[in-house]
């Protein structure tokens, strides 16, 4: 702690004091400071492994960009860490879909939506920018633009069938592979990455996004899938309405046309969601297929949160109706039948606000 303290402290030239914790995660630290002067900044310092390095180098390169997210006030490439401004105690996405007020929720949902839009327009003649800032803050360990992600979890879930004993239709290795195809640089944007409910806040000037670790260009259908499934990768997970929904896609899809005018044709646009379901449902599963032997919340201290059990089932069902991957299709009908036939988990219900 004292050393990130003097680490952040000397880049801002001002003594830091009174670090409060405000949770991190496995790969980093993240701590509101008071400065001399009685202001507050947030300093978020990295683990040394290969993660959390690879998380450093994205975070500053996005944020660098000054796009979307907090001001960064100064970066360290040796502790590693950064320094960025205090957006405060505003509610984030996720406190407002798990409260009690639809309008807030929904107001929210298209603040969320229409942001992530905004910023994927914006960003798409900024590739080169943060090739170059990226480049600047490396430190020894493959990007994430480097991983071929997608195609390590196709590879995992054909292991995962037959571990469970579950017979891979014919055509499903052929299918996956037309799926991953979602990934490809036909309509790249900028996104911070980890784009879940809890990973913003509502300002009073709008939306602010945080949690950069994740930072990278990728298609834009990846992104746009966060509001169909809904939020793809994240633990706060409830379904939504019909209309709002609609609203949100609609909302996200009309930024980005203005940038690729050919997302307004429907058969584009659909094609290129369902793969890009897919591709994330065979994240998950592969993800959580594991730790599905005891069901368990998909959060440690938020409530209500879903279960492990619960989603997988979402996201299967969900899955199941891609008929223009029949192979892709018949698997998700057989993890239903096979492993969560005897879970007994219940339906994902509303998210709480929508519950009246």
């Amino acid at each position: 702690m004292d050393l990130i303290l003097r680490a952040a402290g000397s880049l801002l030239g001002t003594e830091l004091s009174d670090p409060a914790d405000l949770g991190g995660s496995r790969r980093s630290t993240v701590l509101r400071c008071r400065t001399a002067d009685g202001g507050t900044v947030i300093v978020k310092a990295y683990g040394r492994e290969p993660e959390g390095l690879r998380s450093f180098t994205a975070e500053a390169a996005g944020l660098s960009l000054g796009t979307a997210g907090p001001a960064l006030l100064g970066v360290d490439l040796r502790t590693p860490l950064l320094v960025m401004e205090d957006l405060g105690d505003a509610p984030s996405l996720a406190d407002v879909l798990l409260g009690d007020d639809p309008k807030a929720a929904t107001d929210g949902l298209l603040a969320w939506a229409r942001g992530l839009g905004r910023l994927a327009a914006r960003s798409v003649s900024g590739r080169a920018e943060f090739t170059r800032l990226s480049a600047r803050f490396h430190q020894g360990v493959p990007s994430r633009a480097d991983d071929p992600w997608i195609e390590r979890r196709a590879a995992g879930l054909l292991r995962l069938l037959d571990e469970a004993g579950i017979a891979v239709p014919p055509g499903l290795a052929d299918e996956l592979a037309s799926i991953g195809a979602v990934g490809d640089d036909r309509y790249p944007a900028f996104t911070p990455g980890d784009t879940c409910p809890d990973n913003n806040l509502l300002t009073a000037d709008g939306l602010r996004l945080i949690d950069f670790e994740a930072a990278n260009y990728q298609s834009v259908f990846l992104t746009a899938a966060y509001c169909r499934m809904p939020f793809s990768t994240c633990w706060c997970v409830f379904r939504l309405p019909a209309a709002p929904a609609r609203d949100i896609e609609r909302t996200y899809r009309t930024e980005v046309t203005a940038v690729y005018p050919e997302l307004a044709e429907d058969a584009v646009w659909e094609a290129g969601i369902r793969r890009a379901i897919a591709v994330w449902t065979v994240h998950m599963t592969v993800s959580l297929l594991p730790l599905a032997g005891t069901d368990r919340p998909l959060h440690r201290t938020r409530r209500p949160v879903p279960t492990v059990r619960q989603l997988l089932r979402h996201r299967w069902e969900m899955a199941s109706t891609l008929t223009q991957f029949p192979a892709f299709a018949r698997t998700m009908e057989l993890l239903l039948h096979g492993p969560a036939r005897d879970w007994q988990a219940p339906p994902l219900p509303l998210y709480p606000a929508f519950h009246g």
